[in-house]
């Protein structure tokens, strides 16, 4: 008879949510199990402070930068707004991004704040291109709690995802490097700069009409089949998931990153216009929005490179 009632109790506390009262925890128990307990609030919470604290960094190194630059594109704007006072670590920071990089002596730290700046550009612009698929895993994941399933908590998702982009921030930041010791300055009309810029122009615009391209494009409009098919309940398991996915966002956006190489690196506005493009790019369907692109960035890169060849010649 004891037994039975037992059985019931444990009956009714699975009913009534009785199995996760931790009030006997202390506050970081009580913290860590509500963590648990709540993944998607907990991951809506770091992700949107993360995409939030990534852009307000690069909104004030931006406007840093343009009290140095003359001629890019929203500096006039840039430079009316309020500069605040930030810590000097941010200040160092901001300034080994935006100078010249020459090779000498500070070329380690400031090789290391580059990939810094840029892993920012990708949390800011791509993570927010992200969500359908972090969105996909979650609903999945609820699907499975409610079976009684274990699942792995979506921030190992978005670590893996971001894991890809910290590795293509090194690369591009050794372009940048490349970039800035090639050139004689840093101004905006450097007959070096322009033609480099027009070459990235050219490589993202042809490559707006790669197959390739459009292969990738496809993964990240339809991540359902890829998260379903591969799910576990392994946490290395769903890392390599998100690795994977990151791949695939990679291969649809990398060359939309080197426009930032013709417009200047810590272009804010440009960034926000890449980031809201890939938005809508992974969200529609058809190839009008992605050839439209291709189209425009061809032409500017013919544009652009006319300009610094004529700069060149004139110097």
């Amino acid at each position: 008879m004891r037994l039975d009632q037992r059985g019931d109790s444990a009956h009714s506390d699975v009913m009534t949510g009785h199995q996760d009262d931790f009030s006997h925890l202390d506050r970081a128990g009580r913290a860590l199990a509500d963590v648990a307990r709540y993944p998607r609030l907990t991951l809506n919470i770091v992700v949107g402070a993360g995409i939030a604290l990534a852009w307000l960094l690069l909104a004030a190194m931006a406007i840093r930068g343009a009290e140095a630059r003359i001629g890019a594109p929203g500096d006039a704007l840039l430079r009316d707004l309020p500069r605040l006072p930030l810590p000097d670590f941010l200040e160092r920071f901001f300034a080994l991004c935006l100078s010249p990089a020459p090779l000498d002596g500070d070329i380690g730290p400031r090789a290391i704040a580059l990939v810094a700046m840029w892993f920012l550009m990708a949390i800011a612009a791509m993570l927010p291109s992200a969500a359908p698929m972090i969105r996909t895993y979650c609903e999945i994941a609820d699907t499975a709690r409610i079976k009684g399933e274990p699942v792995v908590h979506p921030l190992v998702l978005v670590a893996g995802y971001l894991s890809v982009w910290l590795a293509a921030s090194m690369l591009f930041a050794a372009l940048t490097l490349a970039a800035h010791t090639s050139a004689a300055s840093g101004r905006i009309f450097d007959p070096v700069l322009g033609i480099a810029g027009a070459v990235a122009l050219l490589i993202a615009g042809l490559y707006q009409f790669s197959n390739f391209k459009e292969a990738c494009l496809k993964k990240c409009r339809n991540p359902f089949s890829i998260l379903f098919s591969n799910w576990s309940a392994r946490a290395i398991r769903v890392f390599r998931l998100g690795t994977a996915q990151g791949l695939w966002c990679l291969g649809c956006c990398w060359a939309l990153m080197l426009v930032m190489f013709a417009v200047g690196v810590m272009n804010v506005f440009w960034m926000a216009l890449i980031g809201l493009f890939t938005l809508i790019e992974k969200q529609t369907t058809g190839t009008l929005p992605t050839r439209l692109a291709g189209a425009i960035l061809l032409v500017w890169a013919a544009a652009l490179l006319l300009v610094s060849l004529s700069v060149g010649e004139i110097r």
